[in-house]
């Protein structure tokens, strides 16, 4: 009787999750375009990388409204940011707010 229970409670985990997911999927978008960043001189002499990781809010049309970085190293940020500005999403309804990392890489 116990495993039918967990089976159970199982089932219903599934069902609030299932229903979760269309709602955290509206807020998403996918990318049309993207414009890689340029990495900086400074940061490439200094053997600087890592990932930036960039809060975006997107217009209904796609476009991007604003950038602000979340985390990373600052020498990065600001050439995350400049490259994120210039990316095109899916059209959707209303704004969103997502984010996304950018990763700068020595061996790139």
């Amino acid at each position: 009787q116990r495993a039918g229970m967990s089976l159970f409670q199982a089932a219903a985990l599934a069902l609030v999750v299932a229903m979760a997911m269309p709602a955290w999927a509206a807020n998403s978008r996918a990318i049309k375009s993207r414009v890689p960043p340029v990495y900086p001189e400074i940061a490439k002499r200094m053997k600087i990388d890592g990932a930036v990781v960039i809060e975006v809010t997107v217009n209904a049309d796609g476009g991007v409204s604003n950038v602000k970085a979340l985390s990373g190293n600052r020498m990065l940020s600001s050439a995350a940011e400049d490259a994120v500005r210039k990316w095109k999403f899916e059209p959707g309804d209303g704004q969103a707010t997502i984010q996304v990392a950018i990763n700068f890489s020595l061996s790139q």
